[in-house]
C-alpha cells in the first residue's frame, strides 16, 4: 500500500545509495524527492530512471537567479517530464519560473520559509516578519505570480490554504517538509509535525526524509507513515 501524498527524500551523496533505497521501499513508495545533494552528482539521471519506472519525481533545487535564467532552466527542466520544481518565493523568480514551465506537466513550487528556521533565525538575518507573516507575504506573492503551490511547514499550513481559498485557488499545492511520525526526532527541524497533523492541517504532499531512509527497514517504515496518514 502507497499515498501519492508521501513524498521520500532521496537526500543520498550517491546515486547508488538512492538507488537502493528505492529498490528496498519497492511499491510502498510512489513519489521521491531528489534534492541538492544528488544534483550536485548526476541527479537528473536518477529523476529520469524513476519517471521511466512509473515513479513522480520532485526536483527540490530552490532554482533563485535572474528571470531569463530561471525560465530557460524550468523549460529545460519541464522536458524531463518530472512532476514538481521547487524556485525561491521571489515575485520575479517565481513568475519567470511558471513561463518557463508553461504547457508541461511541471508544476512550480515557491520556497516560503525552510522548516529549519526560527522566528530567532528570522530576526537575526534582519527580517522583521515572522515565520508565520512572512509565509503569507510570500504565499501572496506566489498566487500573484500564478505558480502551483508553496512549500511551507505544517505549522503555516492551515494559514496557506486560508490564503489560498480567499484567492479562489483550491487547487493550490502544499507540501510540507519537517513531517515527522510521532516519537521520531526532530533533526534540524525547528518547525516539525506529525503526519496526521500536517494533513489535518490542509497540507497537500508531506516530505518525509530519515524517518524513512534511516530506519532499519525503510519499507516497513514507510508503510507505517502510511497507515498514520490513512488515519488522518
Amino acid at each position: 500500500m502507497s499515498d501519492p501524498r508521501l513524498i521520500c527524500a532521496l537526500d543520498f551523496p550517491t546515486t547508488d545509495e538512492a538507488r537502493a533505497l528505492t529498490g528496498r521501499l519497492g511499491d510502498a513508495v510512489e513519489f521521491y524527492k531528489v534534492g541538492l545533494q544528488l544534483f550536485a552528482t548526476d541527479g537528473m539521471v536518477l529523476a529520469r530512471e524513476l519517471k521511466a519506472d512509473g515513479k513522480q519525481v520532485f526536483l527540490d533545487w530552490k532554482l533563485h537567479d535572474i528571470g531569463a535564467t530561471v525560465e530557460k532552466a524550468a523549460a529545460a527542466l519541464a522536458r524531463s517530464g518530472c512532476d514538481l520544481l521547487t524556485v525561491h518565493a521571489q515575485p520575479q523568480v517565481m513568475a519567470a519560473a511558471r513561463k518557463g514551465a508553461e504547457g508541461s506537466g511541471l508544476k512550480i513550487l515557491g520556497v516560503t520559509v525552510l522548516t529549519s528556521l526560527t522566528d530567532a533565525d528570522l530576526t537575526a538575518d534582519d527580517h522583521s516578519l515572522s515565520a508565520a507573516d512572512l509565509v503569507a507575504l510570500r504565499v501572496r506573492q506566489a498566487l500573484d505570480a500564478g505558480i502551483d503551490g508553496v512549500v511551507s511547514s505544517p505549522h503555516e499550513a492551515a494559514q496557506v490554504r486560508a490564503l489560498a481559498e480567499a484567492a479562489g485557488r483550491p487547487d493550490f499545492l502544499i507540501v510540507t517538509p519537517g513531517v515527522r511520525p510521532a516519537g521520531a526526532a526532530l533533526d534540524d527541524q525547528a518547525r516539525a509535525a506529525t503526519p496526521a497533523s500536517a494533513l489535518q492541517a490542509d497540507a497537500t504532499h508531506l516530505v518525509v526524509g530519515r524517518p524513512i531512509t534511516a530506519a532499519p527497514d525503510p519499507r516497513v517504515a514507510a508503510e507505517a507513515i502510511v497507515q498514520e496518514m490513512a488515519a488522518a
